[in-house]
């Protein structure tokens, strides 16, 4: 038998296996810089806040870390307070230096963590902690979340009110980036300026139905202008219950009334007359009472005057501030579903009203389409915020109006340092 093959194969395994090992350890954590254990970069980064016992920061100035060596290069860095807030920062194109964008905290500890490549590309790594002093101004901006913490339909706006007027676009723009609304599911959405003390928050689409809403504010010690620094503020937690929309068209007299997409039920109903005639567009429901007295002089109708009313009302379901509600109207059964001869309210029977009343809730939507009325106001008679579209919405923000159409900037994520 011939074992001259077999001999040449072996030989030529036996070189594979050789060569194998030979590629396996120019792979190894030796052959990579990236893999290798990190130096001390502390002779190569350069860093302008103050590291020594009892010296601070000033929180006015911005934080900037440089690499001192011509060689070297810094790759990445995060700093944060004491409470988990990140600072955000740009970094030069070429790596040399890496500065804060975002205003500091007033009178916090900050850890900044560098990493650094050498002009062989091993990695270093510096950790640093500094303090900073106290705010030279006594003035503090004070944020008040609403609603209150508990369950609202999926129209509720979150708003924020400020305890001083706030008219500088840059200084909105801190308070904005500061104030965070985080959803699960998430709905990514953008804060709009009612004035200059209120802000409404709200997603592009209604908020999805059983969601969370965690609201709060990161503006303790930060600097927002001149003297005034932000202050404490109570987070907010909401959730949403099912997805209830009725919508009502005034041409047809008629209310569809959808949970969760799907119609429960159809309700005839009479909507404002000519002259009162109902508004359109999308209200947000305020609240619920079960009596009500109605008088015609609480919409400037004169008493005695042929429009005059004064009615007790049950069932009745507000939806804006000035005096519209969804209600028992069983004087009017005869016209519901039939003619409009409300003074703007939307009336049905007593028995659908309390059904109504019994399955919407604080923040559910109530549409009317196809009536003679003017458009809900967006603000200042109940929640109209949805009826801006979703460009008006973001033009009141000092974010992110005049950028692309896309969701506001992610407030939960880590802010990273960025390229320039």
């Amino acid at each position: 038998m011939n074992h001259a093959p077999r001999t040449r194969i072996l030989v030529s395994c036996t070189l594979l296996v050789i060569a194998l090992g030979a590629s396996a350890a120019a792979c190894g954590s030796d052959g990579n810089p990236l893999a290798a254990t990190p130096f001390d970069a502390a002779d190569q980064i350069a860093f302008n806040a103050p590291t020594g016992d009892g010296k601070k920061a000033d929180p006015d100035k911005p934080l900037e870390v440089t690499a001192e060596d011509d060689d070297g290069r810094i790759t990445d860095v995060t700093a944060t307070d004491a409470t988990g807030r990140y600072v955000a920062g740009e970094l030069s194109a070429d790596g040399s230096r890496w500065r804060s964008t975002s205003p500091l905290a007033a009178n916090a500890h900050y850890t900044v963590r560098v990493s650094i490549e050498d002009e062989d590309g091993a990695p270093g790594r510096k950790v640093l902690d500094f303090d900073t002093s106290k705010p030279l101004g006594k003035k503090r901006l004070k944020v008040t979340f609403g609603p209150k913490s508990g369950t609202y339909g999926v129209g509720q706006p979150v708003t924020a009110k400020l305890d001083r007027p706030v008219k500088d676009k840059a200084q909105r723009a801190v308070i904005e980036r500061a104030l965070r609304v985080d959803s699960t599911p998430a709905a990514p959405g953008a804060w709009h300026w009612v004035d200059d003390k209120e802000l409404h928050y709200r997603p592009r689409e209604y908020w999805p139905a059983h969601a969370t809403i965690q609201v709060r504010s990161d503006l303790e010690g930060i600097k927002i202008g001149d003297r005034l620094w932000g202050g404490k503020a109570k987070p907010l937690k909401l959730t949403t219950g099912d997805r209830i929309i009725a919508v009502t068209d005034a041409s047809s007299h008629s209310m569809k009334v959808y949970k969760n997409d799907e119609v429960i039920n159809e309700l005839p109903v009479t909507t404002g007359k000519p002259g009162f005639d109902t508004r359109n567009g999308v209200k947000v429901v305020l609240g619920k009472e079960y009596f009500v007295r109605m008088r015609g002089t609480s919409i400037g109708i004169a008493e005695g005057s042929s429009e005059s009313y004064d009615l007790p009302v049950y069932y009745a379901t507000r939806v804006t501030w000035s005096g519209e509600y969804v209600h028992a109207a069983p004087w009017s059964v005869g016209s519901q579903g039939y003619a409009n001869v409300s003074h703007g309210c939307t009336g049905m029977s007593t028995s659908n009203a309390e059904w109504f009343f019994d399955t919407v809730h604080e923040g559910d939507v109530v549409q009317v389409v196809n009536s003679g009325g003017n458009t809900m106001e967006p603000f200042g008679n109940g929640y109209g915020d949805w009826n801006l579209d979703w460009k008006k919405w973001r033009e009141g923000s000092a974010l992110v109006a005049g950028t692309p159409d896309a969701p506001s900037p992610d407030q939960t994520a880590r802010l990273r340092p960025q390229s320039i």
